[in-house]
C-alpha cells in the first residue's frame, strides 16, 4: 500500500491496440508468416506469429490526423511477395516494395469510377484491375501503362484471377451479371463465357490440373467447371450465401475423416452461416461441417457472417474473416481454434483487468462477443455467450480470475479464467431484467455478491454459487433482491468497501445510496444538472464520487448526503472516474478523449493525457494503480504507465549533475582557464556567463585561443553561439564583444567549415544593429579627430 499512497504526477502511453483490418481485402504470404489487411487509407503488415503490427504500408511519422488521407480500396500481392499494388478511392494506383515499405510509382487508373478489384500475374508484371464501369483493364507495370481495355461484363467487378499457367495466358473474371468471362492477356480477345451462376460470384479458385475451375456465389450454389469444355461438370446447391472458398491441399486431414474418402477436388467454403464446409466437388458430397465455429450466424437473410478464407500452410490452419473483423484460424486436423486477431473492435465500450497480476484485459466493444486479451503479447480470445452487444464488464477484487459481462440481450454472465489464461468460460448467467443491462459490480469483500442495473430502470443483487468454477455447464442465477431505483435508465451501479452500501447513478440527474441487505433507500443525491455516468466509493473515507453529462464531478459526504466538493476541468461529459493514491486522487475520462489526474485536497487537476480521438468510454486501473488502461469511440485501446517516480529520479539526477557542472564553471572561470569554461557554459546554455568569459578572454588579448577554442566546438554550439552574438550585438556595451566573435564565426562561414541553417534571418538581425554601432563609433573617430585638432590650434597660442 506504500506505493499507492503516493501522489502520482505523470502518466505515458506503454502501449496502444487500434484497428489492425477495418474490412476489404486480406492476402496471407505464402509462408503464412505475414497477413496484409486493408485498413482505411493503410495496408497494415501483421505478424500471424505474434499478432504485433509489423509495420504498414501508407503510414508514416509525420501523417496529421487533420489530413484526409487517401482511402485504399483494393489491393494485390505478387506472388514473389516483393510488391504490393493498391487503388485508391483517388482513383490512383500505387505500387509499393514490400520489404522496404517504399513506394515505387504512382499512377493514374483511367478506370471510370472505384477500382474494386486487383490481381497480378505470378512473375508480376502484369496487372489486372476490375472497376464498378464493366471494364477490365490490363496493365503492364514495368512502363505503368494500359495495354487492354477488356469489355464482356456487366456490372462491378467481383473476382479476377489469372491463370498461373503462363502459357494459358488467360485472366478470367466475374462482375454483378452473374458470368465468368475469360481473356487472352495476349490479345485481350475472349476466349470463354461461363454462365450458371443466377447471383454475384465471390470466389474462383483453379484446380492444379489447370483445367477445372471452382466457383461459389450469393446465388448458394458452388459449380465445378471443365475449362476445356467450357461448361460445368457438377452444381452443387448449399442453402447459403457463400463469400470465401479456398481449394485444399492434397494431404490434409480432417477431424474423424478418413483421406481415403477424400479426392483432390475438395474446397472449403463459408458464407452466412458462420460456419466452415468442406465439399468434395467431383462427387458433390458434402465431407465436414464445422461444430465449433466462433463467427455468428448472419441476423438477416441474404446478409454474411464470413467474408473471406484463406489457406495458412505453414500452420496448417484455415483461416475465417468475420463480418465483426475478427480473424480466426483452425487447424485443420482437430479444427481447434490457434490464432485469433480482431481486426477493428468500432466503440470500445468497456474494459477491465482480470487474472493474477492484471495478466490480461477484457474488452467490450460494439459486438455480442467479449475480447479477452493477454496483456504481454496482446493475443486474444473472444468469449461468446451473449446474444446482443456487450455494454458493462466488471472484475471481482476478491477473485481476479472472475470476471462479469451485461449486454443488451437483458442478461448478465459471469466468466472464469482457465488455468492455462488461453481463455475464459461462462459459469453463469441469469436473465431477469426486461430491458438491455448497462452495469454490473462485484461485492469487494466476496464474488458471490454481484449487482447490475440498466434500462429497466431497476437494480438487482445477484448471489452466485461458492464454487462457480467448477460447473461443468453455465449455472442459472437467480436475482435475490429487486428494486426499481430510478425513474430514468441506470447508467452505474457499484458496491461500497464493505459491501454494505450500494450506489446507483442514472440519467434523471440523481445519484441513490442504498442498503444492501433489503436494497432500502438510505438516501438521494441532488446537485447535477444533467445524468449521472459513473459512481464510485472512496476506498478509505466516507464519500462517494459521481461523474456527470454536466462536464462535472462531485463527491459526496455518506454522513450528511452533501456536496464536499465540485471539480471542473472536462469540456464534455465526464464519462468514467475511479480513485488513485489510497483516495487522495481521481483519474478521470471524458467525451472529449481527455485523460485527466486530480488531487482531491486541492482540486487541482495535476494532468491531463491526449491520446484518444473519440469519446472516453472504458477506463480500469491495475491492482497496483501503475497502469491504467483506457478505451473509446475511436477503437484505440492504450496503456498507460505511471512514470513519477523515474521522472523525479531523473529530474533529481539532473539536478545534482547541473549543480556539479556549475560547480565545475565556477572553478574554471576562478582558475583562469576561460576556453574550457567557455564550451561548460556554451554546453550549459548560459548565455550571461558566455559573454563575461569571452570578454575575459578579449581583455587577455587572446583571439587565437578564441578562434581556435570556437573552432573546436561542435556545430550546435557554434549555432548558439551566433544567436548569443545576434542578442549581444543589440546592446551598445556589448557590442566589441558580440562583432569580435561574429568575425570568428564568418571566418568559419567562409572557409565552409561552419554550415548554419538560417544564416539569411540572422544576418538580417545583425545588419541594422552593426549599421548603428558603425555610425556611432565613426562619429567618436571624428570628434576625436576634431578634439587632436582643437588642441594643436591651441598650442602657439598658450606659448
Amino acid at each position: 500500500m506504500g506505493t499507492k499512497s503516493k501522489l502520482k504526477e505523470v502518466f505515458e502511453v506503454e502501449a496502444k491496440h487500434g484497428a489492425i483490418y477495418s474490412g476489404g481485402t486480406v492476402e496471407l504470404t505464402s509462408d503464412g508468416k505475414l497477413l496484409l489487411c486493408q485498413c482505411g487509407p493503410f495496408i497494415n503488415l501483421v505478424d500471424v506469429e505474434s499478432g504485433q503490427l509489423n509495420g504498414s504500408l501508407g503510414k508514416t511519422e509525420e501523417d496529421d490526423a487533420g489530413i484526409e488521407l487517401d482511402t485504399v480500396i483494393s489491393f494485390a500481392l505478387s506472388a514473389d511477395e516483393q510488391h504490393v499494388v493498391s487503388s485508391h478511392r483517388s482513383g490512383l494506383f500505387q505500387l509499393w516494395h514490400l520489404p522496404s515499405r517504399q513506394t515505387i510509382k504512382v499512377w493514374k487508373s483511367i478506370h471510370k469510377g472505384p477500382v474494386a478489384r486487383l490481381a497480378l500475374t505470378s512473375e508480376g508484371t502484369l496487372m489486372a484491375s476490375g472497376g464498378s464501369d464493366s471494364s477490365v483493364r490490363l496493365w503492364d507495370l514495368v512502363h505503368q501503362s494500359c495495354t487492354h481495355n477488356l469489355i464482356g461484363i456487366q456490372g462491378v467487378v467481383s473476382v479476377l484471377l489469372f491463370h498461373p499457367d503462363k502459357s494459358k495466358k488467360l485472366l478470367l473474371a466475374a462482375a454483378d451479371d452473374a458470368t465468368i468471362v475469360g481473356w487472352s492477356t495476349e490479345t485481350g480477345e475472349p476466349r470463354l463465357a461461363l454462365k450458371g451462376h443466377f447471383s454475384k460470384v465471390c470466389g474462383l479458385v483453379l484446380h492444379t490440373d489447370g483445367n477445372h475451375l471452382i466457383s461459389c456465389g450469393r446465388d448458394k450454389v458452388v459449380i465445378l467447371w471443365d475449362l476445356k469444355k467450357q461448361c460445368a461438370v457438377n452444381t452443387i446447391p448449399l442453402y447459403e450465401g457463400l463469400e470465401g472458398l479456398v481449394l485444399l491441399p492434397e494431404n490434409v486431414s480432417l477431424p474423424g475423416i478418413s483421406r481415403s474418402k477424400m479426392s483432390n477436388m475438395c474446397v472449403a467454403v463459408a458464407g452466412e452461416r458462420g460456419v466452415v464446409r468442406v465439399w468434395d466437388v467431383s462427387t458433390a458430397k458434402e465431407i465436414y461441417i464445422q461444430t465449433n465455429s466462433l463467427v455468428p450466424k448472419a441476423k438477416e437473410d441474404g446478409s454474411l457472417a464470413i467474408t473471406h478464407l484463406l489457406w495458412n500452410s505453414n500452420m496448417g490452419a484455415l483461416g475465417v474473416v468475420s463480418v465483426e473483423h475478427n480473424i480466426i484460424f483452425h487447424k485443420l486436423d482437430t479444427f481447434q481454434c490457434v490464432k485469433q486477431f480482431v481486426g477493428f473492435s468500432d466503440e470500445i465500450l468497456d474494459v477491465a483487468y482480470l487474472g493474477p497480476g492484471d495478466s490480461h484485459v477484457a474488452v467490450a466493444t460494439n459486438s455480442t462477443n467479449v475480447a479477452l486479451y493477454r496483456v504481454s503479447d496482446m493475443s486474444c480470445s473472444l468469449l461468446q455467450g451473449h446474444t446482443d452487444l456487450v455494454l458493462g464488464l466488471a472484475s471481482c477484487k476478491a477473485n481476479p480470475n472472475v470476471l462479469a459481462s451485461c449486454a443488451k440481450d437483458y442478461s448478465v454472465r459471469v466468466w472464469h479464467l482457465t488455468e492455462d489464461g488461453s481463455t475464459a468460460k461462462c459459469v453463469g448467467y441469469g436473465i431477469r431484467h426486461t430491458a438491455a443491462v448497462g452495469s454490473v459490480f462485484f461485492g469487494q469483500m466476496s464474488c458471490q455478491l454481484m449487482a447490475s442495473a440498466g434500462q429497466d430502470n431497476c437494480i438487482k443483487i445477484w448471489k452466485l454459487p461458492a464454487k462457480l468454477s467448477d460447473a461443468l455447464e453455465p449455472t442459472t442465477l437467480n436475482a435475490a433482491l429487486t428494486q426499481v431505483a430510478h425513474q430514468k435508465d441506470i447508467n452505474t451501479v457499484c458496491f461500497s468497501p464493505n459491501d454494505k452500501l450500494l450506489a446507483t447513478g442514472s440519467q434523471d440527474k440523481t445519484a441513490k445510496i442504498w442498503n444492501v441487505e433489503d436494497l432500502s433507500l438510505v438516501g438521494v443525491l441532488r446537485g447535477h444538472r444533467r445524468g449521472v455516468w459513473c459512481a464510485r466509493f472512496s476506498p478509505v473515507d466516507q464519500m462517494l464520487l459521481t461523474t456527470s453529462a454536466d462536464c462535472t464531478m462531485r463527491l459526496w459526504s455518506l454522513q450528511d448526503l452533501s456536496c464536499i466538493k465540485s471539480f471542473e476541468g472536462h469540456d464534455s461529459s465526464v464519462v468514467r472516474g475511479e480513485f488513485l493514491s489510497g483516495g487522495t486522487q481521481l483519474v478521470t475520462g471524458g467525451a472529449d478523449g481527455l485523460l485527466k489526474l486530480w488531487t482531491i485536497k486541492s482540486g487541482e487537476c495535476l494532468s491531463t493525457l491526449d491520446h484518444h480521438n473519440g469519446r472516453i468510454w472504458g477506463l480500469a486501473v491495475s491492482g497496483n494503480e501503475e497502469t491504467i488502461i483506457t478505451g473509446g469511440a475511436d477503437s484505440l485501446l492504450v496503456r498507460w504507465k505511471d512514470v513519477t517516480e523515474e521522472k523525479k529520479k531523473a529530474a533529481l539526477a539532473e539536478s545534482e549533475q547541473l549543480t556539479l557542472e556549475e560547480q565545475q564553471l565556477a572553478n574554471l572561470i576562478h582558475g583562469n582557464e576561460l576556453l574550457k569554461a567557455l564550451k561548460l557554459a556554451l554546453r550549459l546554455k548560459r548565455p550571461h556567463q558566455s559573454l563575461t568569459i569571452i570578454q575575459g578572454i578579449l581583455k587577455k588579448g587572446d583571439s587565437i585561443g578564441l578562434s581556435e577554442t570556437v573552432s573546436q566546438l561542435s556545430t550546435s554550439q557554434q549555432e548558439d553561439l551566433m544567436k548569443y552574438a545576434v542578442t549581444w550585438n543589440t546592446n551598445g556595451k556589448h557590442c566589441y564583444t558580440a562583432q569580435a566573435l561574429l568575425s570568428v564565426l564568418l571566418e568559419e562561414i567562409s572557409s565552409g567549415k561552419l554550415r548554419l541553417e538560417g544564416l539569411r534571418s540572422t544576418l538580417e538581425g545583425l545588419l541594422p544593429y552593426t549599421d548603428r554601432h558603425m555610425r556611432r563609433l565613426s562619429e567618436l573617430q571624428q570628434n576625436l579627430h576634431l578634439l587632436a585638432f582643437t588642441a594643436n590650434c591651441m598650442q602657439p597660442h598658450a606659448s
